[in-house]
């Protein structure tokens, strides 16, 4: 039993179950809650993802009603399914509460959490509490099975990080000449985040921050990539915009479009790996609900809360939170990124390490050895032996 709760965590569902059904001994069947990769995958989703996607005050509040019911209805589903394993992914606040209550209800099933929740960055006590209700964690970031080791006795598994698997190198020749773009043309891409909260609060500062920008660099190209789930927000709030601009909604065209790219403009999140490993001179921008900032900044045990400056153990990327996150901030930090200067070529350096420090060994990739402990887990004993995997 898979259960994801937002897009993210339903393309690391089914590179899961791709690798899950290539390793195991045994046929394998799949339920539980996932989107439309997961369902491509062969899974039946018990309810429809778009339902518990959602992040931040405003969008939440309105929804616990539905979401507990959603925990409820899941939790059952699994007592009464018993499958071999569950493998929560991401989404903390509603997979960690089904995972409670499958726990709670059917303690013999072992609750595997695909995606460790950022126990490290505030609220450290929750990896001891954890122990109580998980059998295992698969981690993405090789400094938290170190962390798990010293706060909690839940084993923790570093599998490598899935975007290394995603992130496509090159194509940004091809891309300048699909779209006109002169070859000596500065290009910033825009990345104002994948969830609506994200987007309604940031692509407005970061339009105006491109501006800004080009009111000096009258020949800069805007690239905007997107993903589905915001696509048409996106372009509703690009209606009547008189920045020239690019958008991208493919995955292959958005790599392209970073190959593309002298610097970049992000929301916080996973697109800090990816524009990481892209070695794309990044600036962060980002804002939350003012109540919500106030509560992460008082509990916050980390310096940095962009994930490429926690893996390469020091801020390479510069941050510009809640107040500080405006245009002409913005602007300022970006500028000497965009030609050839010393803090882009020093940036560029320290994203290199980037691939090493996520796990690229040159052995299995991320998803194969996230299923090699899911099976070792969830396989009978006489399966486990044939295939070989740990015991």
């Amino acid at each position: 039993m898979l259960i994801a709760g937002e897009p993210s965590g339903d393309i690391l569902g089914a590179e899961l179950m791709t690798s899950i059904r290539r390793s195991s001994p045994v046929s394998v069947e799949f339920l539980g809650i996932g989107g439309d990769r997961m369902t491509a995958e062969g899974l039946d989703s018990l309810v429809d993802m778009s339902e518990i996607a959602v992040m931040g005050l405003r969008e939440v509040v309105p929804r616990i009603p539905l979401i507990l019911r959603r925990v409820a209805e899941t939790a059952r589903n699994a007592v009464a399914a018993d499958p071999h394993v569950v493998v929560i992914i991401d989404s903390p606040d509603f997979t960690h509460r089904v995972a409670k209550s499958i726990a709670k209800q059917a303690p013999h099933i072992p609750i595997i959490n695909y995606v460790s929740p950022q126990v490290w960055a505030w609220r450290q006590g929750r990896a001891a509490k954890m122990a109580t209700y998980l059998s295992h964690v698969l981690a993405l970031l090789p400094f938290e099975p170190a962390f798990y080791a010293e706060k909690s006795t839940l084993p923790c598994t570093f599998v490598g990080h899935p975007v290394l698997e995603r992130v496509q190198l090159g194509g940004g020749e091809a891309f300048r000449v699909r779209h006109n773009i002169a070859k000596d043309a500065p290009v910033l891409a825009l990345l104002p985040g994948s969830r609506p909260n994200e987007v309604k609060g940031l692509i407005a500062i970061f339009l105006e921050t491109a501006r800004r920008l080009r009111r000096e660099m009258p020949d800069l190209v805007v690239v905007l990539p997107t993903v589905p789930n915001v696509s048409a927000l996106v372009r509703e709030k690009l209606a009547g915009e008189s920045l020239p601009l690019i958008l991208v909604e493919d995955q292959a065209e958005k790599f392209a479009a970073f190959d593309a790219a002298d610097a970049a403009l992000a929301a916080s999140g996973t697109v800090s790996l990816e524009l990481g490993l892209a070695r794309v001179p990044t600036v962060i921008g980002y804002r939350i609900e003012r109540l919500a900032a106030f509560i992460i900044r008082r509990l916050a045990k980390v310096e940095s809360i962009v994930l490429a400056n926690l893996v390469l153990g020091r801020k390479v990327i510069p941050e510009y939170l809640q107040e500080e996150c405006e245009p002409e901030t913005l602007a300022r930090a970006l500028a000497p990124l965009m030609t050839d200067t010393p803090e882009r070529a020093e940036m560029i350096t320290a994203l290199s390490e980037m691939r090493r420090r996520l796990g690229d060994d040159g052995g299995l990739k991320p998803a194969d050895r996230a299923a090699e402990v899911v099976l070792s887990i969830g396989l009978p004993e006489q399966e486990r032996r044939a295939a070989q995997l740990p015991l």
